[in-house]
């Protein structure tokens, strides 16, 4: 029994359809706090991110699931998650890997994504697995000012869930996109960026004169 429930609860991209027969609109206090665990966190890494918003986005133009209360929930899950991850790092951050009660290899890994992207890496971090758990707690154990990381977690929260909760209300019924989800989300990132990195490019090679 429990065997079967920790399945439902680490599947639960998987399982959600029939989770809504059985509970109804309690499934956005179950996404809520899923995504809240997974984000807030360090020790639970394995739980579903990109496909679990897909598939609560699928479910909100299948059902009667209010697509904006559902985001809107999950944004606010992402932002305190990713908050409360911080502040453990920043506090007891060396307490628990001095205990190694996390695994090193997966934090040595986050700690090189970290220093390659800097206060991106918040963003950057929620799309990838695993890394989106260590991101936050890497941030709070390196003391990164809280005010920049506030700023860089609500981004990086507003632009994940969106693009999982909407990409799936609007091609859910899509084969392509169903089985190549990861690829989607990149290629949707890639063009969002096109038009800053335009801008950047622009803004150093004919500077403004005022």
């Amino acid at each position: 029994m429990i065997e079967q429930i920790s399945n439902i609860f680490i599947h639960l991209d998987k399982f959600l359809p029939t989770v809504y027969q059985q509970y109804g609109t309690w499934v956005y206090v179950i996404l809520f706090c899923i995504i809240f665990i997974e984000t807030g966190f360090v020790f639970f890494p394995f739980l579903p991110g990109d496909s679990l918003l897909f598939a609560a986005g699928a479910l909100s133009a299948a059902t009667e699931l209010n697509t904006l209360i559902l985001w809107a929930i999950l944004v606010v899950a992402a932002v305190l998650g990713d908050t409360i991850n911080y502040w453990v790092g920043y506090k007891a951050g060396e307490y628990i890997t001095s205990h190694k009660w996390i695994d090193q290899s997966k934090l040595d890994k986050t700690s090189e994504f970290f220093k390659k992207y800097g206060g991106n890496a918040v963003i950057l971090g929620r799309f990838v697995p695993i890394i989106r758990t260590f991101v936050p707690f890497v941030a709070g154990m390196s003391k990164m000012p809280y005010r920049k990381f506030t700023f860089y977690n609500i981004l990086g929260a507003f632009i994940w869930v969106s693009i999982g909760i909407f990409a799936g209300y609007f091609f859910a019924n899509l084969p392509f996109v169903k089985d190549n989800f990861s690829a989607v989300v990149i290629g949707i990132i890639i063009i969002s960026l096109i038009p800053i990195v335009g801008s950047f490019i622009r803004f150093k090679l004919f500077p403004s004169k005022d």
